[in-house]
């Protein structure tokens, strides 16, 4: 794919300077220096455009151009596979996909070509694009909902930079054990998490080796007779199971959550359980990487947790 970008100069600066306000990386601009006609600029009053050194002044009234080649980077890309992958929103920079549960968002030992990465390469495979993998922020295996992919190496560049800087808003609902207290149906949650002793996979909080961690949570509905609640919850950080620990740590573990829910490892979850730890990401809201416009999305509950959420 060929991404062709064109900005109009109204300040003089530097071709780097200019490019770096813009979200370009050290490794962006790398590539584009060894890209024939990468980088050029039309000069006020002149006819053509001319491949220029990012080091070149910009005066007000130029035109600068940048483009893009899209290639597949790294060793091993996914391999395309047909699986079924529900696209919510998409244009020529991202793709918002909503993830259905059971479905890893990388490949990794045991799970070569059941992926997101996967169904997104067969996506593009079909126009014949070059396609790499960008998918910014990630879900468990499990957990279904609302992320975003971007289809080129600035829009991933920016994107990646919002979500250091905590700009990407994401809003999951969780259905959980147990009913809270009046005095806590709403709360933040703030302690660290760190690998457990012994194992590759669960994480726990640990307040002598953990890193920080932030969870906002509310209670929007709950059932004395099921004594389940569903919650909706609000990330400050982005830990590994972050929800799932820190929920589980309050005694509000997540139905279906084997990890971390003692009722479900022991079996006494019964009927309820859904096979996977109920846990959706319902809503999100950015800024477009290259027109800055707002985006909000929001994705309703997938059929198990809606049958969960019945009874409340």
């Amino acid at each position: 794919m060929i991404r062709v970008f064109q900005y109009q100069i109204t300040s003089g600066t530097t071709i780097l300077d200019y490019l770096h306000t813009k979200g370009y990386t050290h490794r962006i601009l790398a590539r584009l220096k060894r890209t024939e006609n990468g980088i050029c600029v039309r000069h006020a009053g002149s006819a053509g455009a001319v491949w220029s050194h990012v080091s070149e002044e910009l005066f007000p009234g130029d035109e600068l151009m940048v483009t893009l080649h899209e290639k597949e980077e790294g060793p091993h890309p996914p391999v395309p596979a047909k699986l079924p992958v529900h696209v919510v929103y998409e244009d020529q920079d991202i793709l918002v996909v909503d993830k259905a549960a059971g479905m890893p968002v990388h490949p990794s030992p045991g799970n070569r070509d059941n992926t997101l990465a996967n169904a997104l390469a067969y996506h593009y495979r079909q126009p014949e694009e070059a396609f790499t993998c960008r998918i910014i922020d990630r879900l468990d295996k499990d957990t279904t909902g609302l992320l975003i992919v971007a289809r080129n190496a600035l829009a991933a560049a920016v994107l990646c930079g919002d979500m250091k800087m905590r700009k990407i808003c994401r809003t999951y609902l969780a259905v959980t054990e147990n009913c809270f207290e009046p005095g806590n149906m709403q709360g933040i949650i703030d302690a660290p998490i760190a690998r457990r002793d012994g194992s590759a996979i669960e994480r726990c909080v640990d307040y002598e080796k953990g890193e920080s961690a932030v969870t906002r949570y509310r209670v929007l509905s709950q059932s004395e007779e099921t004594k389940t609640a569903l919650v909706k919850i609000q990330l400050e950080t982005g830990r590994t199971h972050q929800i799932r620990v820190h929920m589980s740590s309050i005694g509000h573990p997540l139905v279906g959550d084997t990890l971390y829910n003692p009722r479900e490892r022991s079996g006494e979850a019964g009927s309820r359980g859904i096979g996977r730890q109920a846990l959706h990401s319902w809503r999100l809201s950015f800024h477009h990487p290259m027109t800055g416009d707002t985006m909000d999305f929001e994705q309703p509950l997938p059929e198990d947790m809606r049958t969960l959420a019945a009874v409340f």
